[in-house]
This record gives structure tokens, sequence and C-alpha cells, in this order.
């Protein structure tokens, strides 16, 4: 626990739920969780309600509470390459750092509130999460790299959800001295102990597609490969279910009709928290075969296993997503891009006796680990290693950090 509370944390997103994704969704689990544990937090994210995100969206800055969390969501003129141009970003942000005993926390990639920041100028403690490299994206990653060194040189404090990633990080060797980890957090419980809408949204799952269901979440982009479980798909019985939405729907629907598998597959879009955790209860297994360092984590594989539900996912190269969800220790990991192998994977918990039931307890007691209030009261201990940082014994601050 904080020795005081008697100063602000502002997290600073680019997006925040009711956006689905594993950044908004960790944001909002930190930021309820530290003020539930008696901090004063706020959010400064983009008001983006068009999951689609064309050219010229406008919204207006709105400023609500949730949980205890002060949010302000920017309005937004247009987006354009992933950059969200908000008219109001440096007023509402000079007006937070204006208030005293304010600390920062930035979470990217987040074009935006990255670029926002080399514009202030405030002796301000800023702490970084990392949650990936920009990978794809050549431009941008290039356009942004200045900034980014600009901001990174200047934090307190840079953390990544596991240790991995810092391995896997050209980008972020440069900050070793100043580099640590915060895994991502869920409150375990709600998915262990599903309420009655979770439990009925089980039954109605299997009720109408059968016993067998395998199960993805996330986003319909790139990196989350679900080209390969849909190949793979091909290679064993029973019903997938894909939960989320994005620029590749269209596409992999395609696919599927011309891999003979499109009635073997659910399309569910957008869902609630409470069909998300039905879901989970529902399936087999969770696939999760993203195949580049853009998944940083996976939270959604805490979620599943928090629900009892195995992970089978890829061994991506320098990225946590592995030592999430550990092979033959909580699920199976197989090489990345690898259709067979995920079928094979998903046949051993068909076929090999015992294997599903001892991976389902494992993975169970394993989300306990990533408790968001212990996660929380981590984040606390990297906040006042900063504050000390920022302090002399006689209570002066010391301008270390200009923003």
């Amino acid at each position: 626990m904080l020795k005081t509370l008697n100063y602000r944390i502002v997290h600073l997103s680019k997006y925040y739920p009711p956006d689905r994704g594993g950044i908004e969704t960790h944001v909002q689990t930190l930021a309820r969780s530290q003020a539930a544990l008696g901090a004063e937090v706020h959010v400064v994210c983009v008001n983006e309600f068009d999951k689609q995100r064309p050219l010229f969206t406008k919204t207006k800055t709105v400023n609500e509470m949730d949980c205890g969390v002060h949010v302000t969501r920017l309005g937004r003129l247009l987006s354009f390459a992933r950059f969200d141009f908000c008219p109001e970003v440096l007023s509402q942000l000079s007006q937070l750092l204006n208030e005293p005993n304010t600390l920062l926390h930035l979470h990217t990639p987040n074009p935006t509130m990255l670029l926002a920041l080399t514009m202030l100028r405030r002796h301000v403690p800023l702490v970084i999460t990392h949650h990936s490299d920009v990978i794809k994206q050549k431009i941008l990653k290039y356009v942004l790299r200045p900034f980014e060194y600009l901001i990174y040189s200047e934090s307190s404090r840079i953390l990544t959800t596991s240790l991995q990633y810092i391995q896997g990080s050209r980008f972020l060797q440069l900050y070793r001295h100043k580099l640590n980890n915060l895994p991502l957090g869920i409150d375990f419980k709600n998915y262990s102990k599903p309420n009655k809408k979770a439990v009925n949204f089980t039954s109605y799952l299997k009720e109408k597609y059968g016993e067998l269901i395998w199960l993805t979440v996330g986003r319909l982009v790139y990196y989350k490969g679900l080209h390969i479980a849909i190949e793979a798909l091909t290679l064993v019985p029973g019903i997938l279910i894909i939960i989320g939405v994005g620029p590749l729907e269209q596409e992999l629907k395609t696919l599927a009709e011309k891999l003979g598998v499109s009635d073997r597959i659910v399309w569910l879009g957008h869902v609630s928290e409470d069909e998300l955790i039905g879901a989970y209860h529902a399936a087999t297994a969770l696939w999760f075969p993203s195949n580049v360092r853009s998944e940083g984590f996976g939270l959604v594989q805490v979620e599943s296993m928090a629900s009892s539900c195995p992970v089978i996912n890829a061994n991506i190269p320098g990225s946590g997503v592995p030592w999430v969800s550990r092979h033959e220790q909580e699920g199976l990991t197989i090489p990345i891009n690898n259709p067979v192998a995920l079928a094979k994977a998903a046949k051993r918990l068909l076929y090999e006796p015992g294997l599903r039931n001892r991976l389902a307890t494992a993975s169970r007691k394993r989300s306990e680990y990533f408790n968001h209030l212990t996660m929380a009261q981590r984040s606390f201990k990297f906040y006042e290693e900063v504050l000390s940082e920022q302090w002399n014994y006689t209570g002066i601050q010391k301008p270390v950090n200009l923003l």
C-alpha cells in the first residue's frame, strides 16, 4: 500500500471500455483496483464510439465516473493512420498537471498521448507501460521513434507486461536501467465463479452447438493469426466460435468458405462480459494462434485460464504469450503459423486421458497469480520508488523529468 495517498495517478490510455481490447481492459482493471485501494485515479483517453473508425468521426469530450475512477474521454476531430486528432488534449492535460502531486502513467503504443506529452513542459514524474513494440506499421514506427526516444528518456520507469518481452525488444534495451515488469491482472473471481447470466449463456451455446466447442477471442487483425485457427478446423471435429470484430472479418469468412468450414464457424462479434465468460466455460479450449510480437501478453489467456478453459497458444519469439500459459503446465504451446500443430494439440485435449482436466485445474490456479489487486499493489511500489527519487529528505520536489 502507498505510504501516502495524497497524490493523483493519471493514466493516459488510447481508448477505454466499453471499447474492448487488452490494453483498454488492463487500464480499466488497474485504475479501478488502484481506486479501490484508496488512490485518486484519473484516466484520459480518446472518445471513440465508432468501432470502424472512419476518417472523419467527430466526438465530444465527456467526463464520467467509473467505479471511483475519473474518466475524461477527449473529443476527437478525426482519425487517420492510427492517430486521433483531439483539439482539447493539451488543455485537458495541462489542467490535470497543474494539480499538485500528480503522477502520470502512459500506456503505449499510443501516438496521440505520446505526441501530446512532447508539447508539455511540467515537473511531473512519468511511468510508462510498454505493451508492445510497433511491428507492422513501418511508417508509423519511424515517424514516432524520435518522440518515443524523447519521452522514454525522460520517464522515471518503463514497465512491460513480462520479462520475456524486455528480452525480445531491441528498442527497450536502450533503457535497461529503468525497466521492470508489471503483468496484466484481472478479477479472476468473475471468471472462476460465473453469475447466472454467464451460466445460462454457457448452456445456450452447448445446447445450440454441441459439447465440442473451440473458441477464439480478439480483434480480427493480422497478428491474431485467425487464419491459422480456420485452417486447423479442417483437421479437427467441432465448432469454432469467434468473438471479436475487425478489418479482416470478410477475408476470414472468405477463407472459411474456401476451406469448406464456414458451416462450423460461429461469428459472435461483440458480446457482453457475461456472454464472454459463458463462452469460456462452454469451450473445450481457447485457440490463441497470435504470431507476431504485437501480441505481447494476451490478457484473454488469463480470462480463459480463470474459467478453467485451457489455452493453446503459439511460441512467439520475444513475447510473454507462452509465459502466461506455459507449455504442458497450464496449456499447450505450438510453433507459430502452424495449423497442423494446432490441430494436433487440440486432438491431444480430446483423446489423451486426463490431459484437459489436468491443464484446466492448473490454469485456474495459475490465473490467481494475475490477481488485479496484487498487480495494483505492485504498481504502487513502482510509484513509491519514482516519487522517492523526486523528493529529497526535506520534502522539496526535485525537477528531474520535464514533460
